[in-house]
């Protein structure tokens, strides 16, 4: 049985054997003797992306009393769910996502845990994943953007509309007259501004 550990567009944790492209963290999460989840889903407001391969380091999933291991089809998943690229790991990648949030948010010199401050403002309401009025059309939203509608995520990519799911993206057959928008705004606003996401292939074969 797979375990519960692959993070959606809208934040839930699901249990699915596919993986993607990324693993990240909330913090300590999970029971490591019965490798399932405690109630909260998350115990810092640092919820980060990481690889899956760093160092050739091999860690037990959910193995130990430490960061509960998430999973994530790509990094336009992990952005909409209210995730941000690893300083440690993904230095390169989080130190061009943190001049784009400068640049698209209108400020300087700005530190991870403000980031993490604002994310975790625009991503939870009252403890659920929080929606946001799109700032424009839909297909002119940044690549990389998600949006929500319904009961699907969609992702935006170059004025085309993909619909999510667990193994990748298809075209999608709805018109997104009803959509809100899942990526938190300042993280919006940093891919208006250059950050392009790292995108799972089926997003682009």
């Amino acid at each position: 049985m797979p375990l519960q550990n692959r993070v959606t567009p809208t934040g839930d944790i699901i249990a699915t054997p596919h993986r993607g492209l990324f693993t990240g963290n909330r913090g300590i999460i999970h029971d490591p003797a019965t490798k399932t989840l405690l109630k909260k889903r998350w115990s810092s407001p640092a919820w980060i992306t990481c690889l899956c391969e760093f160092r050739g380091w091999r860690r037990p999933v959910m193995g130990r009393r430490s960061w509960t291991e998430l999973f994530f089809l790509d990094e336009a998943t992990a952005f909409a769910a209210g995730h941000r690229p690893c300083f440690f790991c993904r230095r390169d990648d989080a130190n061009r996502f943190r001049a784009a949030w400068e640049k698209g948010n209108g400020v300087t010199d700005v530190r991870a845990r403000e980031i993490d401050a604002v994310l975790h403002r625009e991503r939870l309401e009252r403890g659920r994943k929080r929606l946001h009025a799109l700032p424009m059309p839909v297909t002119q939203l940044p690549d990389g953007a998600m949006v929500r509608q319904g009961e699907d995520s969609f992702l935006i990519l170059q004025g085309r509309v993909l619909q999510w799911s667990m193994a990748g993206y298809c075209k999608a057959e709805v018109v997104l007259d009803e959509a809100l928008l899942l990526t938190p705004p300042s993280t919006l606003y940093a891919l208006s501004a250059g950050y392009q996401p790292v995108l799972h292939p089926s997003a682009i074969s």
